[in-house]
Order: structure tokens, then C-alpha cells, then sequence
């Protein structure tokens, strides 16, 4: 297990938590990623639990041609899915995650997987860049 890549990557913001959720929500578009779903966990464990956490926003991303690309290739793979991408305050500094797709790809050999989850990959790394740029 010492070569596997980690299963997040993670990247400080140097925006506000609001103004990092907004320019994620952009740079992923650029991207090609639509947000299916959006889980405000703070919030969520607050009403459920009674429960303080940190500010947390979960996105559901999803690229719909390599979404299509990946499930035709493995149909189960739809349990990874969608991609999940992270705004969340650690102290005062806010940061953003995302899954590592290569790690995912690591579950299932299967070579159009591994394809679309370097495709994956360097779309994920370029909106994650491109907000962390400022």
C-alpha cells in the first residue's frame, strides 16, 4: 500500500469559505463537472445531532461524458459516483479536497476506467488549481 496515492487531494483556498464554494462551483463548470448534489454537513449534524463541526459543503460533481464513458466500462462504479469535492474550515484556514480518482481507478482494472479517471484527474486538479490561484 505505500505506493497508492492518497485518496484525497487537498489544497488550501486563500478566498473566503462562501467565495471558495462559489469559485469551485465555477472552475468545476470550466471543468465540464455539474453539481448533482450539494450536502452542507455542518449544518446537517447541527439539526440531526445537536453536534458542532466545522463549516462543511460536500459537491456532488459529475462530468456526464465521462460519467457515461466510466459506468459503460464498469456499471458498479456507479457506488463511487459522483466525484466528491470538499470546502471545509480546518481553524481559520479554509481548504478544499477532492477524491483522488487514480484511486478509485485502483479498485477496478479495467483500462477505459483508467482512462477516465486521468481525464478525471486533471480536470478535478485544474478547478481546484484555478480557485486556489485565487
Amino acid at each position: 500500500m505505500e505506493n497508492m496515492p492518497h485518496y484525497a487531494m487537498i489544497t488550501p483556498s486563500p478566498l473566503s469559505f462562501d467565495a471558495t464554494v462559489e469559485a469551485l462551483r465555477a472552475a468545476l463548470a470550466a471543468q465540464g463537472f455539474g453539481i448533482l448534489c450539494e450536502i452542507d454537513v455542518s449544518t446537517t449534524l447541527k439539526k440531526k445531532m445537536n453536534a458542532d463541526y466545522p463549516r462543511t459543503v460536500i459537491l456532488g460533481a459529475c462530468n456526464p461524458p465521462l460519467a457515461l464513458r466510466v459506468l459503460t466500462a464498469a456499471p458498479d462504479i456507479a457506488t463511487l459516483l459522483p466525484c466528491n469535492v470538499v470546502v471545509r474550515m480546518t481553524g481559520d484556514q479554509v481548504e478544499m479536497a477532492a477524491i483522488n480518482p487514480m484511486v478509485m481507478a485502483m479498485m477496478i482494472a479495467h483500462p477505459e476506467v483508467d482512462a477516465v479517471a486521468k481525464e478525471a484527474d486533471k480536470r478535478l486538479r485544474s478547478a481546484i488549481e484555478a480557485v486556489a490561484g485565487g
